[in-house]
Order: C-alpha cells, then structure tokens, then sequence
C-alpha cells in the first residue's frame, strides 16, 4: 500500500455544530441498530446489481473508505475485492454489530471505526474510493461533505454512491408518514432532493459523474446510483 500523507486541517473539519448534530445522529441509530440490524432487505434483487456494479469499480490494489456503513453488511460483501476497506460510522451500536459480524466472517483487510463524517472525511488524498451508500441524505451540510470526500480521494479517486432521493417519492410519504415517524421517534432527520439536484451537487464539488443509473427490480425507483471521480493532476509537458 501507498504511504500516507500527513494530515492537514481542511476548511471544512467539524465545527460545534456539527458536533452536535452528530452526537444526535448517534443516539437515534444507536436506539434503531437492532431493529436496522434484523429488518428485512427490501429490494434483494436491486441491491444485488448494486454490488455487482460497484465491484466494477473496485481492484486489489484501492484502499477505500465508507462513510455511514451502518451494521456492516455491505463492508463484509465488498471488502474481499479490495486492499483495504476502513467502514465508518457515528453509531457505536451500529459499529457492535459490524465487529460481531466481522468476527463470525472474518475478512482480511477490513476494519470498522466509530467516526462521524468530518473526522472520516478529513485526511487530504488519502483514498482511492469513497463509497456512500443510504448516507447522504442524512447529511446537514451535503455540499461539504461532498467537498470533503473530493478532498480526501487521491487524483482520479471516484466516489461510489447509492441515495435514496426522497422528493420522488409520493408527497404523502414526505409531508404526512414521514413527519409522523420522526414525531415519535422512528424516522431520522434528512434531506428531500431528486436525482438531479443531487447530481448536481456531486458536480458543484469539482467531482465529475461517469455513471448514473438505477437499479432498482421495481417499476420506479427512487434511490439513484452515482459514481464521480477526482479528476487527475493535470500534465502540463513543456512548461
């Protein structure tokens, strides 16, 4: 593997705020793990052509990061097709049940870390890919997360990610159910983009997409699969 690069501090490292805001993401997905941990997955088949595709992506030789890993079970499937997997996320319970599963399907190479976004995020060229899977709608800030992850990819680096996109959903789910859920407890705080808006984001961070697609079984779906690279050094011969 590469060395690393010393660590800078970039504009965007966590602020209080931020702090914060994490800390409550932490408490809500540490009281939901169990029950996130047991549910079932509600589109295998979608989920499948996810892995297949983002396996395209990956070789032996990348070191990767993801953000927001949850119990892990995408970590454990995708890690045997790289050099180094480092999971992440903000819930210590989520993080308990990704190491008990690690250790009941050891995987060379994997490893799991409590770390919330910034912190994850806040090491200059220091990953080949960044994957973020169900992660950023969650986010407060996505335009600094994105600029995070274009910081943290070395040149050429893709982001690999899979959003559910909730203002295609019926506004009935957005502005009723969900609402509802979050009012007792049930629902997280998130954000309500379509597949546009969040391309365009992923644009607006100096991140180019090189894939856009859908992999959903059904006839609609609202989470949309993006996959956008650093672009390389320029080579600037003769001068």
């Amino acid at each position: 593997m590469r060395a690393r690069p010393a660590t800078r501090q970039p504009s965007f490292m966590s602020s209080p705020a931020s702090d914060s805001s994490a800390r409550t993401a932490a408490r809500f997905w540490d009281r939901m793990a169990r029950r996130y941990a047991a549910a079932s997955m509600r589109d295998p088949a979608g989920y499948e052509k996810t892995l297949e595709r983002v396996r395209e992506w990956l070789s032996p030789q990348h070191e990767v990061l993801e953000i927001g890993c949850g119990t892990g079970s995408t970590a454990l499937r995708l890690a045997p097709a790289v050099g180094r997997l480092l999971a992440t996320d903000v819930s210590p319970q989520m993080i308990a049940i990704a190491r008990q599963r690690h250790q009941a399907q050891p995987t060379p190479g994997l490893e799991f870390a409590i770390m919330d976004t910034d912190t994850a995020l806040s090491e200059a060229a220091a990953w080949d890919r960044v994957l973020a899977f169900n992660v950023l709608h969650l986010l407060d800030d996505l335009d600094a997360t994105l600029a995070a992850v274009a910081h943290t990819l070395r040149p050429g680096g893709l982001l690999i990610s899979k959003t559910p996109c909730l203002a295609e959903l019926n506004p009935l789910i957005t502005r009723l159910l969900i609402p509802l859920l979050r009012a007792v407890g049930l629902a997280p705080s998130f954000r309500l983009f379509d597949g546009p808006r969040l391309q365009a984001a992923i644009e607006r961070s100096g991140l180019e997409p090189v894939a856009v697609e859908r992999h959903g079984s059904g006839r609609k779906d609202a989470r949309v699969f993006i996959v956008a690279r650093k672009p390389a050094v320029a080579q600037h011969g003769g001068e």
